[in-house]
């Protein structure tokens, strides 16, 4: 029904990534019938209440990133992404946050680390993650672009 281009893509240079949202729902189970492009709805980072959310996020290689840390935390506090728990104050990293959705991740292309409260994940090309509603931030340490297809899916704690 819709063959094109995504026409909602954000590019933020001083952070280093392009996000790129497909498609939106906003209730369980979706509605068929509509004709509307869901990909063309301005929404947040998590999806509506009983909704998903399907975005393609380019990360750029963090030397490429311009922001320094306390620019990059107030940038990404003022579009909601915070951390809680003991990330909370001082975050490894300024991108920490956490939201109440099941994410599946797929690693379209290149490498990027996924940072924990205390540990940390290495995921390439062709991998899938799961996460579920955990503190975490993302980290391109490579040379090249990572692409990341997220799914998020509305959640309860």
């Amino acid at each position: 029904m819709i063959d094109a281009p995504a026409g909602n893509v954000h590019h933020r240079q001083e952070l280093g990534v392009t996000n790129t949202l497909l498609w939106v729902t906003d209730s369980a189970p979706p509605d068929l019938a509509s004709k509307e492009d869901t990909g063309n709805r301005k929404v947040g980072i998590t999806p509506p209440s009983g909704g998903t959310i399907f975005r393609v996020i380019d990360f750029a290689p963090s030397k490429e990133v311009k922001a320094d840390y306390e620019t990059r935390l107030r940038i990404l506090q003022g579009i909601g992404l915070t951390p809680e728990g003991p990330s909370r104050d001082k975050p490894r990293d300024p991108g920490m946050h956490r939201t109440r959705t099941i994410d599946y991740a797929l690693i379209l292309s290149g490498e990027i680390d996924m940072l924990l409260d205390d540990s940390e994940v290495h995921l390439k090309a062709g991998d899938v993650l799961i996460q579920r509603g955990t503190n975490h931030a993302w980290v391109n340490r490579g040379d090249e672009p990572c692409r990341v297809a997220f799914i998020l899916l509305d959640a309860k704690d």
